[in-house]
């Protein structure tokens, strides 16, 4: 094989090693690179530290890097050693550090003009993993009710919503009424909320369904949803029926685990069709 043209920039969770795995499998060539702190479980993965990105994006071209592609969950950063930063991305740091108070979608987005600008190409796993999104169908349990559909139709009309303000990308709704939207902590937190109030909920608002999928105007380059063995878990523990997704818009993490755990936990998955408004 040749060098490799191809460059993971990995953030926390699964997902880069899924990734990896599925172009090992492909027969290409790639390098996994990731911020310094993260624990990435991938052998021969570089670390780089923010303060120094500017350089170490340049270095990728000059290794003849052409394209990458950014997945798993990236935070932001708790703290910055002035002291290491290079003055090519301190100039860029305020850019950077400004697009975080907008929201992850922004911020993930001015990385991604930043790199490109540096000669390299921004890619999405649609580009070079196409295999790795779910297509339309039910990957788990029952088919959804009527009622439940709609409650599915009715998250996914409010995840839509919240993404005009880059807020999150999950939404729990129960008998028509919304218990919970996705915010800063992330799904697992949200689900955790849900477990907890539940108890304090009437019976008439039944028990519910967690809908994820893209935000309106996301760059699906980068971030898109993810569900794994966690959510499902944290899903029955707040004592909902089922989960559903956008097709193509979101990754089934640990598939066959994940799968098999809905099936023993009584929910369905179900990746549905977006319709068209």
């Amino acid at each position: 094989m040749g060098d490799p043209s191809l460059a993971i920039i990995a953030g926390s969770g699964v997902m880069p090693r899924m990734l990896s795995e599925a172009l090992t499998r492909a027969g290409r060539e790639h390098l996994v690179c990731f911020p310094q702190g993260l624990e990435v479980e991938i052998e021969g993965a570089e670390p780089f530290y923010f303060e120094r990105s500017i350089s170490f994006f340049k270095s990728l071209e000059k290794r003849g890097i052409q394209q990458v592609v950014m997945v798993g969950k990236f935070h932001r950063p708790k703290s910055l050693n002035v002291l290491r930063f290079e003055a090519p991305t301190l100039m860029a740091a305020p850019r950077i550090l400004a697009s975080l108070r907008s929201g992850d979608d922004a911020a993930l987005r001015a990385l991604a003009q930043i790199i490109e600008e540096l000669g390299l190409q921004v890619v999405g796993i649609e580009e070079v993993a196409p295999n790795l999104l779910t297509q339309p169908g039910l990957y788990a349990g029952r088919v959804p009710t009527e009622a439940e559909r709609a409650d599915v139709e009715r998250a996914a009309y409010i995840v839509e919503a919240i993404s005009a303000v880059d807020v999150g990308q999950g939404a729990v709704v129960a008998a028509g009424l919304c218990l919970a939207t996705e915010a800063l902590p992330g799904t697992d937190a949200m689900l955790d909320w849900i477990s907890a109030i539940r108890p304090q909920l009437p019976d008439a608002v039944g028990s519910g369904v967690l809908y994820k999928g893209p935000k309106l105007h996301q760059d699906r380059r980068m971030d898109l949803p993810g569900i794994g063995p966690i959510t499902v878990a944290k899903a029955a523990a707040a004592g909902l029926t089922g989960i559903a997704w956008e097709a193509r818009g979101a990754l089934l993490l640990d598939a066959e685990r994940t799968m098999a755990d809905a099936e023993r936990l009584g929910l369905f998955l179900w990746s549905r069709e977006p319709l068209r408004r």
